[in-house]
C-alpha cells in the first residue's frame, strides 16, 4: 500500500470518527435544536422587521425576540403546569367522591340514569353487579383522569426544560441562521436556484404549519371552554387549556378531554348537560380540527390537504408533537421534488426573488 491510499484511507477513517462522535454528542441537544429551527424558522418574518430597525445590532434584535418567545410562550406554558399540579389533587378527590357515592348508595345512585333501572334488574336476575360495576368503572375513570393530568404536568415539565435549552440556541439561530444558511448553499450547492427554492418552501410550510397548528389548537381550547363554562365543569378555563394541548393531536386528540369531563357532569346528575356537551365538542370543537387546520395551513401554502393531514399524524406517531411540524414540512418536500422531477424546474429567477 503507497503513502497517497494510505493517507486517504486514515482521513476517511478519521472523518467518519468524527462524524460519529459529532452525532454522539448532539444526540441530547437534537430536540432542543429541533424546536429552535422550527420557532426560528416560523418567527423569521418577525425578526427580519427587528434586524431592519436595529441594522447595527443584530443582537440586540435576537435578543429581543428570544424574549418575545420567552414572554408569549415560555411563561404561559409554566402557568399552566403549575395550574395542573394545583388542581391535580381536587380532580381525583372528585374522582374518589365520585366512587364513595357509588358504592355507598348503589344503585339509588344510578337508577337516575334512563334505562338504569331495567339494566340493573335484569343483572341481579343473572347475578351481575352492576353498581359493584359501576363503582369501579368511576375510580378507574378517577384514576385515569389523575393519571392524565400527571402525565401532562410531566410531559409539559419536559418540554418547558426542552424549550429553555432552545431558547440559548434560538438566540445563535437568529442572529447567524440566514449568514449561514446562504454561505452553505454557496460553497456546496452546484444548483444554488434550486437550493434557495426548496428553503423556501421549507419556510413557508414550517410557518404555515406553526401558526395553523397554533391558531387551531387556541380555537378548539376556546370553544371546548365555553363549552366546561356552561357545563359547570371544575376549572373551565384549565380544562380548556388542557383541551388547546390535547388538540395537538390530530383528529382524535380533544377527546381525552371532554369525553371523562362529559361523563363526570352526567355522573353528577346533570344528564341534559352532559349531552350538550358532548354534541358541542363532538360537533364545533371536532369541526375546527377536521376543518380550520387543514384550511389554516393549506392557506399558506402549495401543498395538498391531504398531505398536510398525513404528515402530521405520521409525525405524531413517529416523533410525537415535534413530529406535528416536521411531518407535513417532510411531504412538502417530497412533493416539491416530484413535482421538479414530473414537471420540470421552474423559473429560477422568479424563486430566487422571493427568497
Amino acid at each position: 500500500m503507497d503513502k497517497k491510499t494510505y493517507i486517504s484511507i486514515m482521513a476517511a477513517l478519521a472523518t467518519a470518527t468524527a462524524l460519529w462522535l459529532f452525532a454522539l454528542l448532539a444526540v441530547p441537544i437534537a430536540k432542543p435544536l429541533a424546536w429552535a429551527l422550527i420557532i426560528g424558522v416560523a418567527t423569521h418574518p418577525h425578526h427580519a422587521r427587528l434586524v431592519k430597525k436595529f441594522p447595527a445590532h443584530p443582537d440586540r434584535a435576537a435578543s429581543l425576540m428570544v424574549l418575545a418567545i420567552t414572554v408569549c410562550f415560555i411563561l404561559p406554558i409554566a402557568a399552566m403546569i403549575a395550574m395542573v399540579v394545583e388542581n391535580a389533587v381536587d380532580w381525583y378527590t372528585e374522582g374518589e367522591r365520585l366512587v364513595l357515592a357509588f358504592t355507598t348508595t348503589g344503585a339509588t345512585t344510578i337508577s337516575h340514569f334512563p334505562f338504569v333501572s331495567t339494566i340493573v334488574t335484569q343483572g341481579e336476575r343473572f347475578g351481575i353487579d352492576v353498581p359493584g360495576f359501576g363503582a369501579k368503572l368511576v375510580g378507574g375513570a378517577s384514576q385515569y383522569f389523575f393519571d392524565l393530568t400527571t402525565n401532562t404536568a410531566r410531559n409539559l415539565g419536559e418540554l418547558l426544560f426542552t424549550l429553555a435549552v432552545a431558547l440559548f440556541i434560538l438566540f445563535f439561530i437568529y442572529r447567524d441562521g440566514e449568514q449561514v444558511t446562504s454561505s452553505l448553499i454557496t460553497r456546496f450547492v452546484t444548483n444554488q436556484d434550486r437550493a434557495r427554492r426548496y428553503c423556501s418552501e421549507i419556510r413557508a410550510t414550517t410557518t404555515a404549519v406553526t401558526v395553523g397548528t397554533i391558531f387551531t389548537c387556541l380555537a378548539q381550547g376556546a370553544t371546548a371552554g365555553l363549552g366546561y363554562f356552561v357545563a359547570e365543569v371544575p376549572a373551565p378555563v384549565l380544562c380548556g387549556a388542557l383541551t388547546a394541548l390535547a388538540a395537538l393531536v390530530p383528529v382524535i386528540g380533544t377527546a381525552i378531554i371532554w369525553v371523562p369531563l362529559a361523563a363526570l357532569v352526567a355522573i353528577n346528575g346533570a344528564y341534559f348537560k352532559a349531552l350538550m356537551l358532548a354534541l358541542w365538542c363532538l360537533i364545533f370543537v371536532g369541526l375546527a380540527d377536521n376543518a380550520i387546520r387543514p384550511l389554516a395551513i393549506g392557506a399558506k401554502s402549495n401543498i395538498p390537504i391531504p398531505a398536510i393531514v398525513l404528515g402530521a399524524i405520521c409525525g405524531v406517531i413517529a416523533l410525537g408533537v415535534l413530529g406535528l411540524i416536521l411531518g407535513p414540512v417532510l411531504f412538502a418536500i417530497l412533493i416539491t421534488v416530484w413535482r421538479d422531477v414530473t414537471h420540470g424546474d421552474p423559473d429560477p429567477a422568479k424563486n430566487h426573488a422571493d427568497i
